[in-house]
């Protein structure tokens, strides 16, 4: 099978890396194959395509509090297939494990690993698997960091597990994968601050960014606060009316009363002078 330089470049340069890790990755089957096996088959089964990912993205997006992330998530999972399947794989053509190497197809034979096609470098579960976690992190915050990167460990490890990988596939898709999510949420921060900006100036901008199970949790709140800062004023006011009610009702009591101790104190003078 002739190489494109590409491959047989990696082939030399990561001959010793590729190696040793893969070698790992027997023993560990050797020692332990009735359990990692079995796990290893349904991790990659669980990262196949980017599925995982796509789904949690549609999820989130149907939430508005949520709909950033998900927009991420789903971004940054095309841009990194978009560079790995249809930029790469072809480009550098290069064989997967077990085609080109006996003593790598004696050990893939060994776990019972699936026969897989398409070329293997890079791996498209790792850079599906980096590219959601890194628009996850950096959409919703550094709690999700270390689940993420024991995911996308376990993505890369299995992948070597099975043979259908070299170590350097995987290690490429991880780098693909990181660029991709910050990729993905520059874009992402650039169309949602084009419909903030927008907000209110017609239904399409207030679909895409209110719409959802939540309803329209920030148009609510913003709505229930009007409505209360009103009442507020109102009665306000109507304390207000009232306190100045009372105020002129003392004053003109006030005043009749003084009126009418004016006009007693000038009966009763005039009553003395006629005495008199």
């Amino acid at each position: 099978m002739s190489l494109t330089a590409e491959a047989l470049w990696l082939n030399d340069v990561f001959s010793g890396y590729d190696t040793a890790i893969l070698s790992f990755a027997h023993k560990m089957a050797e020692l332990a194959g009735s359990v990692l096996t079995p796990l290893n088959k349904i991790i990659t089964l669980l990262g196949e395509k980017g599925i995982l990912f796509f789904l949690l993205a549609i999820v989130l997006m149907l939430f508005p509090r949520f709909r950033r992330a998900g927009v991420c998530i789903f971004g940054a999972v095309c841009c990194g297939a978009l560079i790995t399947n249809i930029l790469l794989k072809d480009a550098i053509a290069r064989p997967r494990p077990f085609e080109t190497v006996d003593q790598f197809r004696q050990w893939w034979e060994f776990v019972g690993a699936p026969a897989e096609d398409g070329f293997s470098f890079p791996s498209g579960h790792v850079t599906a698997a980096a590219a959601g976690v890194t628009g996850l992190c950096l959409m919703r915050g550094k709690r999700f960091f270390l689940p993420g990167a024991i995911w996308v460990l376990l993505m890369m490890f299995s992948r070597n597990y099975l043979m259908a990988h070299y170590p350097s596939d995987v290690l490429f898709a991880l780098l693909i994968g990181v660029f991709s999510g910050f990729v993905a949420a520059l874009i992402t921060q650039l169309i949602f601050r084009f419909l903030e900006d927008h907000a209110g100036e017609g239904k399409f901008y207030d679909f895409l960014l209110y719409t959802g199970i939540e309803g329209k949790p920030d148009l609510k709140s913003a709505v229930s606060s009007v409505k209360s800062g009103v009442s507020s004023a109102a009665g306000r006011r109507a304390s207000a009316a009232r306190e100045e009610g009372s105020s002129r009702h003392a004053a003109r009591h006030q005043a009749a009363g003084s009126a009418a101790k004016t006009s007693r104190r000038s009966a009763s003078s005039g009553s003395y002078q006629g005495k008199h």
